[in-house]
């Protein structure tokens, strides 16, 4: 076992699937106690379960609901002292253009996606103060930099998050806390796996295939495992990276650099 996050207290949301579940897993194995948050009691002690005896407590929460957030931070002090990383990863996406999205499904996604993080770091920030600094982690994605289409929501609050970050590492890296953003491209997630069987099964095509051209013209031509981003976040949580702040990492195999117009070129 690694120790790069020995005797830190992390908050981690959406810690029941996916990056979420990977980081959190992760982060026990480098030597941290964790708190995770999500709305899926049976997914998050899934994944406790997979974790060292005692090092994990579920704590089943809405990040759109300020009292909930309230209660999960006071919940990580009560069980590690202090808060010396929090990680906004909970997101949702519903897709749909400005003009034709569903209204409530807009809505729901700017709450999770942006309001979300912004109670956490909001209820979070006074703890660190108080113990001397911390590291607040924010999951963006690809589509924080780069327009993608039919997800205006998803693009509006994924860009936002990153704005908000950089505002928190320029008003309180005084106080010794760091504030850094990962932008995940395509990524091997449950929800990606069910996205991909179901285009499998529409287009009669083998899922890696289907894979293997939605990263065609990236300088990496893979996905990325949620390993992988799980060990970019413990950079960022560690002591190794204690003068980086307001940075914005593309953890996407370089898709974000190519020219989007090579795909019509063949």
């Amino acid at each position: 076992m690694a120790d790069r996050l020995n005797g830190k207290i992390a908050l981690i949301t959406g810690g029941g699937s996916g990056i979420g579940a990977a980081i959190s897993k992760r982060f026990v194995a480098e030597g941290a106690k964790i708190v995770i948050c999500g709305r899926r009691k049976d997914a998050l002690e899934e994944t406790a379960s997979a974790c060292q005896k005692g090092s994990v407590l579920p704590f089943p929460m809405d990040v759109r609901k300020i009292d909930d957030v309230r209660a999960a931070v006071e919940a990580t002090i009560d069980f590690g002292g202090k808060i010396d990383v929090l990680v906004n990863n909970a997101g949702i996406g519903y897709g749909g253009g400005v003009a034709d999205a569903d209204f409530d499904e807009w809505m729901d996604e700017i709450a999770t996606n942006l309001f979300g993080p912004f109670y956490l770091m909001r209820e979070t920030i006074p703890h660190m103060k108080d113990s001397g600094g911390g590291s607040i982690i924010s999951i963006s994605s690809l589509a924080g930099i780069r327009r993608l289409p039919n997800l205006s929501a998803y693009s509006t609050s994924k860009e936002a998050l990153i704005g908000l970050a950089q505002s928190v590492a320029c008003d309180y890296g005084k106080f010794n806390i760091r504030s850094n953003v990962i932008c995940p491209g395509l990524t091997l997630t449950e929800g990606m796996d069910r996205m991909t069987d179901e285009m499998s099964k529409s287009q009669g095509v083998d899922k890696s295939a289907i894979l293997a051209d939605m990263m065609r013209y990236s300088p990496i031509p893979r996905p990325v495992p949620v390993d992988e981003i799980a060990l970019t976040a413990v950079f960022f949580a560690s002591d190794e990276s204690t003068t980086i702040t307001g940075a914005v990492l593309s953890a996407d195999s370089g898709t974000a650099i190519m020219d989007a117009s090579a795909a019509t070129r063949g």
